[in-house]
């Protein structure tokens, strides 16, 4: 038997009766099962998830959940196909032993794979200090369990709501307050709000938009501490100018933290960032060398990008843990030169004061932004990024029907400024200062991120080479 013939082989067998063990009962843990399935796989297949439910849709629970248009579960996702899966839901991955191919779970079992794929997202990030967050009221929203309680207790109604952090999920909350007819109070530590999302320029026109409609929001301020009440309900917070926000109602919206604990002393490339894989979702150990069983895909996975100089990035998006999903999964199940890269070009979409906000491509990697249509007055527009004279990305208000056009562009590493479509452009097209803010700064941290690699991840030893 030739070498090509044993190896297609031993890739027949493994689909047939390899252990592959999915780590995130997750949007990407489904589709990648699914995606398994559709590629032949019929060896045993376990998902493991630290919520007692199957994977449900997050976009809905910041708008239609809080709304009460739509009961928290009934956001379940659709199966594209049956997975044949043994679920372990309800119990969280403690631990990796690459050594012997183990997943250590909370509750002492050990689960053996052949391959395994990482798919653990984020949570959200609680208000720091632990009694004020237990305050009855006190909500952060990421689970189908926080959107429940949180919808709870808008609907009582409260007096006032505070919203810590005017990032997308932070805004929409506030809109939904608005449009519930509550009065919102958002305090945003950066100039304003998306403002690590989409910069300075956009969020001014963010700001506006909040307080045409209502919203008291205080930029450049943080919340020092909240006040409870002898029954444990809190009552009031208390802002870093020394002024104070009477509210029974705080919703922290501080962003996400990437669920990587269980992996310390895995040997992964495992950090604040996520954990780091090349672009078809296989995992870097700590010194940078890909690994040959274990993948990555979702909230929880960096790759380098063709499109951003290769740069790391991370993305909270939908597009992403579906595609990139389905792409680990079908290198999971395959060799060279049948593998296949995660090149999306990253998108996202909010719905916020009545106003459709979609975005394509890397924003936060653009240094200059020109509004390319529409009216800014009317909120209204498609805005281009650039960088070293290249389109990185748009964002459009109720103008996403030319989104299309702009993506283009950006994979063709078009011009910056790029040569406008349609009718209707500004009378003033001249690019300026996008007004990003430092990265680093708490709350402007964007979702979609450059990431690196930080030097004390690294335990290769270096030594001087001898003559």
């Amino acid at each position: 038997m030739t070498l090509r013939a044993t190896v297609a082989e031993l890739v027949r067998e493994f689909r047939a009766s390899g252990r592959i063990v999915i780590v995130g009962a997750s949007l990407a843990g489904l589709r990648a099962a699914e995606t398994l399935r559709e590629e032949g796989f019929t060896g045993s297949l376990t998902i493991i998830g630290d919520e007692p439910y199957e994977p449900y849709d997050r976009p809905p629970l910041s708008k239609q959940v809080l709304k009460g248009w739509v009961p928290a579960d009934h956001t379940k996702l659709p199966r594209m196909r049956e997975v044949d899966a043994d679920w372990r839901l309800g119990v969280a991955a403690t631990g990796l032993d690459r050594a012997t191919k183990r997943v250590r779970l909370a509750d002492g079992e050990q689960v053996p794979y052949d391959r395994l794929l990482i798919a653990t997202g984020t949570r959200a990030r609680q208000w720091p200090n632990p009694t004020e967050a237990a305050l009855q009221g006190v909500h952060t929203i990421r689970s189908r369990d926080d959107a429940e309680q949180l919808q709870k207790a808008l609907a009582e109604p409260p007096s006032r709501v505070v919203v810590i952090g005017a990032g997308f999920i932070g805004s929409e909350v506030a809109s939904v307050c608005r449009e519930l007819g509550i009065p919102v109070t958002v305090v945003e530590r950066g100039s304003a709000p998306l403002v690590g999302a989409l910069g300075g320029v956009i969020g001014e026109i963010a700001a506006q938009i909040q307080r045409d409609h209502g919203v008291d929001l205080r930029c450049g301020l943080g919340v020092s501490s909240l006040e409870g009440d002898s029954g444990g309900h809190v009552r009031r917070a208390h802002l870093s100018d020394g002024t104070t926000v009477d509210a029974d109602v705080v919703v922290a919206s501080l962003g996400s933290i990437r669920n990587v604990e269980w992996l310390e002393g895995s040997g992964l490339a495992a950090g604040f960032w996520g954990v780091g894989c090349d672009a078809g979702g296989r995992a870097f150990d700590i010194n940078g060398v890909v690994t040959d069983s274990i993948y990555v895909a979702g909230d929880v996975a960096r790759a380098p990008h063709v499109l951003y100089e290769y740069q790391f990035l991370a993305m909270e998006h939908w597009d992403n843990a579906v595609l990139g999903a389905e792409v680990a999964a079908h290198n999971m199940v395959n060799l060279e030169p049948h593998y296949r890269p995660h090149l999306l070009l990253p998108g996202f979409w909010s719905g916020q004061f009545g106003v459709n906000i979609k975005s394509v491509g890397v924003p936060p990697f653009g240094d200059e932004i020109v509004f390319t249509q529409g009216s800014v007055e009317e909120r209204r527009f498609a805005a281009a990024y650039g960088h070293r004279g290249r389109i990185v990305a748009a964002v459009t208000f109720d103008h996403g029907k030319w989104l299309e056009y702009y993506g283009k562009l950006i994979e063709q590493s078009g011009p910056f400024p790029p040569p406008p479509p349609g009718w209707d452009q500004p009378p003033d097209m001249k690019p300026m200062p996008a007004e990003f803010p430092d990265p680093r700064v708490p709350t402007a941290v964007p979702d979609v991120v450059l990431t690196g690699h930080a030097p004390s991840e690294r335990t290769a030893e270096f030594r001087p080479r001898r003559h």
